[in-house]
């Protein structure tokens, strides 16, 4: 339950606090003495304590919104077990964007994707099939794809960023898959100009959010951006090629943004089709 997630924050806090834990933190770092051990007690202290300070933000977020189940951690940020459309989704998969520079990992967002629970009746070509199997089949993610059930990709900024280098990114990869397939026209341009436009104004910082909504019932797709301290902000994208593309963007299988968000999702729909 959240409330367990709150205790549990509370004593990280108040371990990160006592001398004794510093000194192990410090000693860790090459030695507990003087100016240096004093500078290194400070940098753990800081770093413990704004990773506490942003799972707190997000907690009380899931606190007023009434989610009571427990909240699911992806790199230290929680995500709601279930979202409300038209219908309740449940959180099928979840994983990180990232890249490894001279073999130092940074981490740029997590994200959640939720699913209607009937796509597995969509899916039923694949029962029996293995989740290492599952997240290497382009076909079975086309199929998520093309299931007419709502789906929602949440997406939490780790690593702030400004929106236009986000939507620059979102614009170059459904660009490149658009024009693979011949389907890069006049319209698309205008679309994809449409969307950048409403993330070139946002600055995405940490514990941002961005949420993908593609209903069950429209080709289209809302997206939706919400930060602290200022009003929620959506806009709807109708071109559905564009669209189409967008969720490739992050369920495409072998071609997904995200390997882990693809492999945590072929696991779940492999245990889920394994019920029927």
């Amino acid at each position: 339950m959240i409330s367990q997630d709150w205790k549990r924050l509370d004593q990280r806090l108040e371990v990160a606090g006592r001398p004794n834990h510093r000194r192990q933190e410090v000693g860790r770092g090459g030695g507990g003495g003087g100016e240096g051990g004093r500078e290194r007690t400070a940098v753990f202290l800081g770093l413990e304590f704004g990773r506490v300070f942003r799972e707190r933000k997000t907690l009380r977020m899931l606190t007023i919104m009434g989610t009571e189940a427990e909240a699911v951690m992806v790199d230290e940020i929680p995500f709601p077990p279930q979202l409300t459309t038209t219908n309740t989704l449940s959180l099928l998969g979840h994983g990180i964007t990232d890249i490894e520079i001279h073999f130092l990992q940074i981490k740029f967002t997590a994200i959640g994707v939720y699913l209607d629970p009937q796509i597995v009746s969509h899916l039923k070509k694949w029962n029996g099939k293995a989740a290492t199997d599952l997240a290497k089949d382009d076909e079975f993610f086309e199929a998520i794809i093309s299931a007419p059930v709502d789906k929602v990709v949440r997406v939490v900024v780790i690593k702030e960023i400004k929106g236009s280098q986000f939507g620059a990114q979102m614009e170059s990869a459904v660009r490149d898959r658009l024009a693979e397939v011949d389907k890069y026209e006049e319209e698309e341009e205008e679309a994809l100009e449409q969307v950048l436009d409403f993330l070139q104004s946002k600055y995405m910082k940490t514990n941002s959010v961005i949420t993908f909504y593609f209903p069950a019932t429209s080709p289209t797709a809302e997206i939706a951006f919400a930060t602290e301290g200022k009003e929620e902000s959506k806009i709807e994208v109708k071109n559905a090629n564009v669209v189409e593309m967008i969720q490739k963007w992050y369920l495409g299988g072998t071609n997904g943004v995200s390997p882990t968000t693809i492999s945590s999702l072929a696991a779940a729909l492999s245990a889920e089709l394994s019920k029927l």
